[in-house]
């Protein structure tokens, strides 16, 4: 099978971003947007003027705000909802949804109260064979795809082929997929990096250099290796473009909106004052608790996130990032 028609349900930054993706391997693309008159005006102008304004969408990407008309006919179905939002979001696609479309995530998050990877919410909400659906993970900063820098990103997929066939369709130039085979892996590092880019982007804030971000980022690695690999990933995702690459570009680059957010409360900002400045998600702060639940669960000890959760959730001092990378007892650096 080929994807000939796909859907992008979500028109924020990366849901715009990946449709211009697809456009540009050659699929026909309805991109849905949530509000009509943000439909129409990339219909009347080809750009999507609230999040990369600067961006010309090619003539296949096709706005539209009409559900049936989103979904109609389509080979693959790219879920680019946040992922608190994406289990009510699905409660109103679910019964919509084309019977053999492949389910494509592009959430990074875990969700809140269930501790649910995006992946087990979606096939919770839809019912849908594992087989049809598939991730999508990597250092895929929006603005940098949009603008089609070359990039690399992972399908992850319970089923080869369908990680092929999502791959085939996202194919480019300048975006290059690579396959995978370990959902758990991709989710978990895509989910976690984001919490690990709150604590850099806090050292950074607090006038840290270049020596103590990268010390922040490798022991988060290190945490995020250790809770992957107790829930059932495999240790080598971790090394490659969905987990240390990923890592890496949300750490350090000032496009991302997690890194962005911890500089703001570094400087001393509240959560709430922060965010309202991004004006986006930031899925670090929605899901550290989660994942810090997760990791307790699984008894894993994450001291880097215990103390995003501590500054996002409890309103604690940025200092605290210091503390859980210098105050930890001596021991090996594989421990």
């Amino acid at each position: 099978m080929i994807a000939e028609r796909a859907t992008v349900v979500g028109a924020g930054s990366w849901g715009t971003a990946f449709s211009l993706v697809l456009a540009d391997a050659g699929l026909d693309v309805r991109l849905w947007a949530r509000r009509p008159e943000l439909a129409t005006r990339i219909t009347e102008t080809r750009r999507n003027g609230d999040y990369l304004p600067e961006i010309d969408l090619p003539d296949e990407v096709h706005a539209t705000a009409d559900v049936d008309e989103a979904l109609e006919e389509a080979d693959l179905v790219v879920l680019a909802i946040p992922a608190q939002k994406l289990r009510a979001g699905l409660a109103e696609w679910a019964p919509r949804l084309p019977e053999r479309a492949t389910l494509v995530s592009l959430a990074k998050g875990i969700e809140l109260g269930t501790g649910c990877r995006m992946s087990e919410v979606i096939l919770q909400a839809t019912g849908v064979a594992p087989e049809r659906l598939a991730v999508v993970s990597g250092p895929n900063l929006a603005r940098e795809i949009a603008e089609r820098q070359p990039a690399a990103g992972v399908v992850a997929a319970f089923d080869p082929d369908t990680a092929d066939l999502v791959a085939a369709a996202c194919a480019s130039p300048w975006f290059r997929p690579y396959t995978s085979t370990d959902v758990t892996g991709c989710e978990i590092a895509g989910a976690t990096k984001n919490v690990i880019a709150l604590a850099v982007g806090a050292a950074e804030g607090l006038g840290l250099g270049d020596n103590s971000k990268a010390s922040v980022i490798t022991r988060g690695l290190a945490e995020t290796v250790r809770l992957g690999v107790a829930l059932g990933a495999d240790p080598a995702t971790f090394s490659g473009l969905a987990g240390v690459g990923d890592l890496i570009a949300t750490c350090m680059s000032p496009l991302s909106r997690n890194h962005r957010v911890g500089v703001g409360l570094g400087r001393g900002g509240t959560v709430e004052s922060v965010v309202a400045s991004i004006g986006q998600t930031a899925e670090g702060v929605t899901s550290c608790e989660s994942i810090l639940a997760l990791a307790r669960e699984a008894g894993v000890e994450v001291p880097i996130v215990e103390s995003v959760v501590a500054m996002v959730a409890d309103g604690q001092r940025p200092e605290l990032i210091v503390d859980a990378l210098m105050r930890r007892q001596r021991k090996p650096e594989k421990a």
